[in-house]
């Protein structure tokens, strides 16, 4: 039975963490093969499942030593229709993923000693490349999309969902009016380019306006990611908009997405240094409370940050 999802604990205020750049991390630093990106696809091979385990286990340690709460994610980012095709899944193997990557970070939370919850969170990537929109998708095509994956999920003791890396307003709308449909706490977290725009072109504030007005408020808060903190702390200047906002996950390089998806090599960034950014927008917006790292990060970047937030 789901623990949090009437209640969401990081609503308090209290410090929650999340983990980092789960595929780049075991990719580039662990050696192990991730098929299309896709994390999930780890879960039926026992040394991939393994390489999941301590992987999770390690923030969750970290929380505990840090006297935390935790987003513990599931494998499910790109477990859905969209990548069926690329991964040669069917539908059926899709449904037993999601219900497995559940299962996996139930019981690495059922085995935990922290003090501090442990909310169990599922990732929902987007319909297409998490840095640029490969089409514009509606919010009603999203929300009918979307609903078949959160069907699944509803069967499970998932406590909430996260559309991670969404690049376009209209289909986060989508994405929390299933969730709402399904009895889902939603957040949304928006990729940003080195403008601190969109991907679209569209204004963070103007997109975070957008999808509350389609679902009444809808999702539990807003948060960015897969950007360096160069590229966003200047658009979180001002408004009463940024409050919306209560978690990031940045990345640890600066370098665009462009030259990510480029490059041949992992641009760690200085972790230290990102923990001092990460610091410094919480002096900004001392309603931030969930922290954790993207696209290059791994537990020592996470680390760093709940250092210097503390």
């Amino acid at each position: 039975m789901q623990k949090y999802r009437g209640s969401l604990p990081q609503l308090d205020g209290s410090i929650f963490l999340t983990d980092a750049g789960i595929e780049t991390d075991l990719i580039f630093n662990h050696g192990i093969e991730i098929r299309e990106f896709a994390a999930h696809t780890l879960l039926p091979e026992p040394e991939g499942r393994r390489a999941l385990e301590d992987y999770f286990q390690g923030f969750i340690d970290l929380a505990g030593r840090r006297g935390a709460g935790l987003i513990l994610d599931t494998v499910t980012w790109k477990a859905h229709r969209h990548w069926a095709a690329d991964l040669g899944e069917s539908i059926e193997y899709l449904r037993r993923a999601n219900i497995d990557a559940v299962e996996l970070i139930r019981s690495l939370r059922d085995r935990a000693a922290n003090d501090r919850p442990i909310v169990l969170n599922a990732p929902i990537g987007p319909r297409g490349d998490a840095y640029a929109p490969e089409d514009l998708i509606g919010a009603d095509d999203a929300a009918a999309y979307y609903a078949e994956q959160l069907g699944w999920l509803a069967e499970t003791p998932l406590d909430m969902v996260t559309g991670l890396t969404f690049t376009q307003a209209s289909e986060a709308e989508g994405l929390v009016r299933a969730a709402q449909d399904a009895g889902f706490p939603c957040v949304i977290s928006f990729t940003l380019e080195t403008d601190g725009r969109m991907p679209t072109g569209q204004p963070l504030e103007d997109a975070i306006a957008q999808v509350d007005a389609g679902t009444d408020g809808g999702p539990a808060y807003f948060m960015v990611n897969c950007a360096h903190p160069d590229h966003f702390a200047g658009v979180l200047q001002g408004g009463d908009w940024r409050r919306r906002i209560r978690g990031i996950r940045a990345n640890a390089s600066r370098r665009s997405h462009a030259e990510l998806d480029e490059a041949p090599d992992l641009d760690p960034g200085d972790p230290v240094e990102l923990g001092e950014q990460y610091a410094q927008l919480k002096q900004a917006m001392p309603w931030l409370n969930v922290f954790g790292a993207c696209c290059g990060g791994d537990l020592r970047h996470v680390t760093a940050i709940a250092e210097q937030i503390a």
